[in-house]
């Protein structure tokens, strides 16, 4: 932890971010579930999606009146497995719990259950929403588009969004099989942390317009949102694999917005976003302690298996989170200098004083 960062307790900060959404409007309810939504990616160690968002995307938004507060959340469709919904640019975080709660009970009642939404804004991490349907025993799979980052291979201007394609899934150990990232790289809340700490963005994660890589994250900041600065999809280019990473984001872009009439591409501004939410009864297939196990196995095997020169351990997906989580709920959630002053003019233009960052 860097030097100029302090340690705030896990239920303070969420009890301030309660409170700030309170204060612009969210219904009591929803703000607890948009908290809870950024103090899981605190928890986790996933600082480019937690407390560092909440004035950015969502009060400066609300203020801004490019979201709402209160979310309208309407079933166009509804099938016995399916679903489609509109949130009207509401809180993506009441969209994404509501639509995964449906997706849920439609996979208990016949084994698998999709929902998908549109007019969404940023939901916070994806994980959240499968970690949901791993607390019922089921496989969760999540996606949503987001406003261009990525250009496609061989290209330099940002057409698709960093859209994450997240699993998770039950194990018999104490953490969950949880694959939850970006199909970019680098996402632009991590250009934001390196903001914030001063840091320069390692080289070959983004290009500018004339196809060179960008380090500062100030200019890379400033020219995603103008258009000429983009984040190069997993495998970078065509000759390391990017075409990978950009095919997965395009899979995801179609379905966050094919599937249910949204927008897509250029119309993403940071509102009427896509998502989707599947969820996947194993019972239907085996038996839920078996697959328990055998999914256990396979992981255990893979971080017992040969280690790289000077690398003495090798993790499992959703193991570093779990290992953070158990520190943070002890210690705290770390704030940055920046994020510290940050927050605290936040405090003072909400009125909330009691709170000390």
């Amino acid at each position: 932890m860097p030097e100029e960062a302090v340690r705030v307790k896990v239920e303070t900060l969420r009890s301030f971010m309660i409170d700030v959404f309170k204060k612009v409007g969210v219904p009591d309810d929803d703000a607890e579930t948009c908290a809870d939504v950024l103090i899981a990616a605190d928890r986790q160690g996933i600082d480019s999606h937690g407390v560092s968002r909440l004035k950015p995307i969502y009060y400066d938004r609300i203020i801004a009146k490019q979201q709402h507060p209160v979310t309208n959340f309407d079933v166009i469709r509804d099938g016995p497995t399916t679903a489609v919904v509109d949130g009207h640019n509401g809180m993506g975080m009441v969209v994404g719990k509501k639509a995964m709660e449906m997706a849920i009970t439609k996979a208990k009642k016949l084994g698998m259950g999709m929902v998908a939404a549109r007019n969404s804004t940023h939901f916070g991490i994806a994980g959240y929403y499968a970690q949901m349907a791993l607390d019922e025993g089921l496989i969760g799979v999540v996606g949503t588009n987001a406003r261009p980052s990525i250009p496609p291979t061989n290209g330099t201007e940002n057409m698709l969004g960093t859209n994450p394609l997240t699993f998770g899934m039950p194990t018999d150990e104490l953490f969950p099989f949880m694959l939850d990232c970006a199909t970019s790289i680098i996402q632009r809340g991590k250009v934001e942390v390196y903001a914030r700490i001063g840091k320069k963005v390692p080289e070959g994660l983004v290009i500018g317009a004339d196809g060179e890589y960008m380090t500062d994250p100030d200019e890379i900041l400033r020219d995603l949102t103008k258009g000429t600065a983009a984040l190069l999809p997993i495998g970078g280019l065509e000759e390391t694999g990017g075409y990978k990473g950009y095919g997965y984001a395009t899979v995801v872009e179609i379905l966050s917005a094919s599937l249910q009439g949204g927008a897509f591409l250029k119309a993403l501004t940071g509102t009427n976003l896509g998502h989707f939410f599947i969820a996947i009864d194993v019972n239907t297939f085996t038996d839920l302690a078996d697959f328990k196990k055998t999914t256990g196995d396979i992981l255990r095997s893979l971080r017992a298996s040969r280690k790289m020169p000077g690398h003495d351990r090798i993790y499992t997906a959703g193991e570093k989170e779990y290992l953070t989580n158990l520190e943070r709920t002890k210690i705290g959630i770390p704030l940055n200098k920046s994020l510290q002053k940050e927050l605290t003019q936040l405090r003072d233009e909400c009125g909330l004083k009691s709170y000390k960052f």
